[in-house]
């Protein structure tokens, strides 16, 4: 039975299954904006914070700790967004060498420079995680509040995995550059 709409119902047009590097890229996309929605939050609750503080302040009334918590969420909102920038490019990049490079010299700088930031932000995140994890062990406390704190750690942690996700799609996008234009010649 055929019809206008196709076997599939597609408007006739079969779709390739979907590489792998596209599912990455999809789950990255969804990663990075679930973090960035929390470092909005983050972000929105440093906000509040901040002006109770000030309002409170005004009326004699300081909030103990106020630096502690503004700290904690402005960390935490500045690393949750870092594999977003990366994805959007929202970074500053200096092109003066690209634009004198040929293609393959340009993609395989781009290779080496995807590898060696995966690997720098993926040994970020395994060292953060790990000194949360001493916190965790240690039972370490914030100075004025006496609370824990390793779960603001493991926050940036978790927005250096989300960079170094970003960067793994990176490179693999990288490799597959550098592959294309050597089968070429």
């Amino acid at each position: 039975m055929s019809s206008a709409t196709g076997e599939h119902g597609t408007g006739g047009q079969d779709r390739p299954p979907a590489s792998p590097l596209r599912w990455l890229e999809a789950f990255d996309r969804v990663v990075n904006r679930v973090l960035t929605a929390v470092a909005g939050l983050a972000l929105v609750g440093m906000l509040f914070f901040a002006v109770g503080d000030i309002a409170l302040r005004s009326l004699g009334r300081p909030v103990a700790g106020s630096y502690e918590v503004i700290g904690w969420l402005s960390a935490a909102a500045m690393a949750l967004v870092l594999g977003s920038v990366q994805q959007q490019r929202g970074h500053v990049s200096v092109k003066l060498l690209e634009s004198r490079m040929g293609p393959r010299s340009h993609a395989t700088v781009e290779l080496f420079n995807s590898l060696l930031s995966l690997l720098l932000f993926t040994a970020v995140a395994w060292y953060v995680a790990r000194y949360g994890r001493i916190l965790q062990q240690t039972g370490s406390l914030s100075e004025t509040l006496r609370v824990i704190v390793y779960p603001w750690v493991y926050l940036v942690a978790l927005g250096s995995v989300g960079l170094a996700f970003a960067l793994l799609i990176d490179f693999l996008r990288a490799a597959g550059r550098l592959a294309a234009l050597l089968r070429r010649t």
